[in-house]
């Protein structure tokens, strides 16, 4: 497992960011970049669970491990959703769970900086290197103005 860091500056309000990110519209928008159809059901409170999905259903089971509003949120990733099946307890699973996924946002001159860390398995991590930059980028086009 290695933890892996992205930062993007965004020209626009915090408040901004931060609902952008996590509004059900607007996360299936930037999170496209990951999957055409990502979703998530369930809530962004603290201790709340909730479920990152493809299209298809297949995804992650997460729970919510902190929610600052505006400043902070962290996703503890428990375990995988295959064919409809949650699966928190197999050796696949126990192989990398719990994993986290943070973002943090900043005050910058003019707008808000994202940074975000998350713990990955080493097979993940070219895909994430990859693909997470580019998420960042459509979510600062949603963005700014």
């Amino acid at each position: 497992m290695k933890t892996l860091t992205f930062d993007i500056t965004i020209n626009a309000p915090r408040t901004t960011v931060w609902d952008t990110m996590l509004g059900p519209e607007t996360y299936k928008a930037w999170t496209r970049a990951f999957c055409e159809g990502s979703h998530y059901l369930g809530s962004w409170e603290s201790g709340a669970k909730i479920r990152f999905l493809a299209p298809s259903g297949d995804g992650m089971s997460s729970v919510i491990a902190e929610n600052r509003p505006y400043e902070f949120v962290s996703i503890r990733h428990i375990g995988m959703i295959e064919n409809g099946v949650e699966d928190t307890t197999s050796d696949k699973v126990l192989a990398w769970a719990p994993a986290y996924e943070n973002y943090r946002f900043e005050d910058t001159p003019g707008g808000c900086k994202v940074t975000v860390s998350l713990d990955t398995a080493e097979e993940w991590a070219p895909y994430m290197l990859d693909t997470f930059p580019k998420a960042l980028a459509l979510l600062k086009s949603l963005c700014e103005p």
